[in-house]
C-alpha cells in the first residue's frame, strides 16, 4: 500500500498544481463521449492506450470483457445498468469493445472442471462465452494454443458485439444514427491495435494512415456474426 499512497501524494502535488485549471472544470460532472468495455486485467489500462484524459471515457470492466445478453437477467446487472447511464444520461456516441492479447478469460476456458475449485462464479461467468473456444479447439488443421488463444479472443470480441446490440436501448440508438459501435483486439507487449472491419469480417491493425483518412473503414455498426470470421 506504501506504493499507492506515495503515488496519490505524488498525483496530489504535482498533476494537480499542474493541471489546477482542468481538473476544476471537471470537477461538476462528466461528459464523456465513449463507453469503453474492456477487461480488468491489470495492464489493460483505456486512459493510457488511448491518451485520453480524465473524463474523456465511461470505462466499464469485467473479467473477459463480457456482455451477457439483455435476455440473462442473473448475469447483466452491471452491464446493463452502465449501458443505460451512458445513452441516457451521458449520451455518449461511441461504444468500444475491447479485447486483448493473453487474456486471462480466454485462456480459462481450457480449464478442466476441477481447476475452478473455489471459484464458482467465474465458472458460471465463463459458460457465456465457452461456446467459442469449443469452434476454435475442433479446427482443421489443429490451432497452436497462442493461435487459438488469439482467434477465441477476436471472435469473442465480435460476438460481445452482437450480445451489445440486443439491448432495446443500444438497438434503437443505433437504428436513429446516434451511436457507433467499435471492436478493439489490444496486443500488450507491441501496443498495435486491431480495429474490427464488420464489412470485410475482419481485423485491421491501425495505422496513421487511416486515422489521417478519417478512420473510415472501420465500421463495426452493422451486423456482424462469429461465423462470419
Amino acid at each position: 500500500m506504501e506504493r499507492l499512497y506515495k503515488g496519490i501524494l505524488k498525483f496530489q502535488e504535482e498533476i494537480i498544481k499542474r493541471d489546477e485549471e482542468f481538473y476544476r472544470s471537471i470537477s461538476d460532472g462528466q461528459a464523456p463521449d465513449t463507453l469503453f468495455i474492456t477487461c480488468c486485467d491489470s495492464r489493460v489500462d483505456p486512459y493510457l492506450m488511448t491518451q485520453s484524459k480524465p473524463g474523456d471515457l465511461f470505462v466499464v470492466k469485467n473479467v473477459g470483457n463480457i456482455i451477457p445478453t439483455e435476455s440473462t437477467p442473473w448475469k447483466k446487472t452491471c452491464i446493463a445498468t452502465a449501458i443505460e447511464f451512458a445513452l441516457n444520461v451521458l449520451k455518449v456516441s461511441d461504444i468500444v469493445v475491447c479485447g486483448h492479447s493473453d487474456c486471462g478469460a480466454i485462456k480459462a476456458l481450457s480449464m478442466d472442471p476441477g481447476e475452478f475449485y473455489g471459484m464458482p462464479n467465474l465458472k458460471d461467468w465463463l459458460e457465456t462465452v465457452r461456446p467459442l473456444d469449443r469452434d476454435n479447439a475442433s479446427a482443421a488443421p489443429p490451432l497452436s494454443f497462442k493461435e487459438r488463444l488469439k482467434e477465441t479472443t477476436k471472435r469473442h470480441i465480435v460476438a460481445q458485439i452482437e450480445n451489445l446490440k440486443t439491448y432495446a436501448i443500444v438497438d434503437k440508438s443505433l437504428k436513429e444514427g446516434k451511436i457507433s459501435i467499435h471492436g478493439w483486439y489490444f496486443e500488450i507487449p507491441t501496443g498495435d491495435l486491431y480495429i474490427y472491419n464488420a464489412r470485410k469480417k475482419t481485423f485491421e491493425r491501425l495505422t496513421r494512415g487511416s486515422v489521417e483518412a478519417g478512420g473510415r473503414g472501420y465500421e463495426a455498426s452493422e451486423a456482424a456474426t462469429t461465423e462470419e470470421l
